[in-house]
């Protein structure tokens, strides 16, 4: 393992890191274990269930004293600013993806895995840097890295339901109402996954997979949504 790029990260991001070992455990997926069981006992889930909670309060609390709009706004702005595709995003400009340790088969999955396991090592990096320097340094790591997106979700309308967009803005240019249908499941009951279309007018326009009907539903919509905006 090259421990000094993990020391060149943490002397760029954060000045100093005492328990280097916190950090490196904060990159370690769990599929890494498996390849590396003698020299390596522990993976970053439970410091990304730590980083979760950190993390979304820090960006609750930073809604809460910037703007004076309503709860279920509020609400939105903070479900896309904590959604995978943006702390992925954020994961990916601070430059996490290099300091990664996965197993072979992982290195090779999908994009969207990617941007789950990049997200899910940002949660772990905040929970571990909470651990070592406390609220105040997550808060500032959080506030340079994810919040400056906010600017860009705001104009882009990205914080809206995806489907809601969607609905919106086919009845006004088509005149139609997207239909959801469920195009294939596989998997057994506990690991279930789902594929399902939006159609508009009976035609197919995009489709989404996902662990639920509804989380495969808002991927197709998401889906849609940048096929019309590539048309316009």
């Amino acid at each position: 393992m090259d421990i000094a790029k993990y020391q060149t990260f943490a002397k760029t991001h954060f000045g100093d890191f005492s328990d280097l070992k916190l950090l490196i455990t904060a990159f370690t997926h769990r599929s890494y274990l498996n390849e590396h069981k003698k020299s390596v006992s522990e993976h970053n889930e439970r410091l990304e269930f730590l980083g979760d909670a950190v993390l979304e309060l820090i960006v609750t609390q930073y809604l809460y004293s910037h703007f004076e709009e309503p709860e279920g706004v509020l609400t939105n702005w903070r479900s896309a600013l904590v959604r995978t595709e943006s702390i992925s995003t954020a994961a990916a400009r601070e430059g996490f993806e290099p300091l990664l340790r996965l197993s072979r088969g992982e290195k090779r999955g999908s994009e969207r895995a990617r941007q789950q396991i990049l997200a899910n090592c940002y949660e772990a990096v905040v929970g571990a840097l909470y651990l070592e320097k406390g609220y105040e340094a997550a808060k500032a790591f959080i506030e340079k890295s994810l919040l400056p997106s906010l600017k860009e979700i705001l104009e882009s309308g990205a914080w809206l339901d995806p489907k809601s967009r969607l609905q919106e803005l086919v009845q006004s240019r088509d005149g139609f109402t997207p239909i959801y249908k469920v195009m294939d499941e596989e998997g057994p009951d506990h690991d279930k996954m789902f594929v399902i279309g939006v159609y508009v007018d009976d035609q197919l326009k995009a489709k989404g997979e996902g662990p639920s009907k509804q989380a495969a539903q808002v991927l197709a919509a998401s889906n849609a949504l940048r096929i019309y905006t590539k048309e316009d």
